[in-house]
């Protein structure tokens, strides 16, 4: 029971960032097909967009890189929704091909910037210590990130449920054929979709500063996960996705902890599959409006 208890944090820390990367890739998946591998390279760039931030403000580079990042990342998925992607609508295994070259690059390009070995982002003061709670201390740092994690979903939902581009994007979701007979500009739906889907990402990346170094390939690590979450959730989800990755960082940090790495991502794997067999839709189903 205390070892259960002391990898609960960790577990909890992992999902609230797998959450915040798939939350960018729930909409972006969800409402315009497109497999974005690049998507990791943006957690890379809100990464190291603390890393720099930090020789400006010191210590307090994570709190005030967050909307920086956001502004980064959202400026990266926007320039390449606009130059590239935009052309492959409607051919996912193409946006595939497309985005992974671009990720690719990007991880060059950091390589070049700031070279290969990784960096350290300092933490700030506040975020030392931790909460003592059941017989175990949980770090003030991982509270943080779960904190942030509920933030951004309450952030969304609203955004989703109380604002009129929410409301555009959930149509443009629902039936982007309909919508746009119903004078919604799609186009700009999606621009601004891509734009926040990628920000998101830069959040997670200055998270995730607070849970080891930072790297070229720090993106990586955490894509295909992501994904998982999106397609358990059920595309365009936001419940569903908020399940899936506490139920996928959960499972990943307690079979990692049971066994080993590898066996842990086969674990995982076998659930997943396993699931998907009973539901193959996901958790949540987006229901849509068809023309007939």
């Amino acid at each position: 029971m205390q070892a259960f208890l002391n990898q609960l944090p960790v577990g909890l820390s992992i999902a609230a960032v797998l959450l915040l990367i798939a939350l960018g890739l729930t909409f972006t998946f969800g409402q315009m097909g497109v497999i974005n591998m690049a998507h990791g390279e943006f957690i890379m760039a809100g990464a190291y967009t603390a890393y720099l931030l930090q020789a400006v403000v010191g210590t307090a580079a994570v709190p005030v890189a967050l909307p920086v990042a956001f502004i980064v990342a959202g400026a990266m998925g926007w320039l390449l929704e606009r130059l590239a992607i935009r052309r492959f609508y409607g051919r996912p295994l193409d946006t595939l091909l497309l985005t992974w070259g671009v990720s690719l690059v990007l991880q060059q390009l950091a390589r070049d910037l700031f070279g290969a070995p990784n960096v350290q982002v300092v933490a700030p003061t506040w975020l030392s210590g931790g909460l003592p709670l059941f017989g175990t201390q949980i770090p003030y740092a991982r509270l943080f990130i779960l904190a942030l994690a509920v933030g951004c979903v309450l952030a969304i939902w609203a955004y989703l449920a109380r604002s009129s581009q929410g409301r555009r994007m959930q149509a443009v979701m629902q039936n982007r054929q309909l919508a746009a007979i119903g004078g919604i500009n799609t186009g700009r739906v999606d621009q601004l979709t891509f734009f926040i889907g990628s920000g998101l990402a830069g959040i997670a990346g200055v998270a995730l500063t607070l849970i080891g170094p930072v790297g070229p390939t720090l993106g990586t690590y955490y894509i295909v996960d992501a994904f998982l979450v999106v397609v358990c959730g059920g595309l365009g989800r936001l419940g569903g996705a908020v399940l899936a990755a506490f139920g996928l960082g959960l499972l990943n940090s307690y079979a990692e902890f049971w066994t080993n790495a590898s066996l842990a991502k086969v674990i995982v794997f076998a659930v997943i599959i396993a699931f998907l067999q009973i539901r193959p839709q996901g958790l949540f189903v987006l229901r849509s409006r068809a023309l007939t």
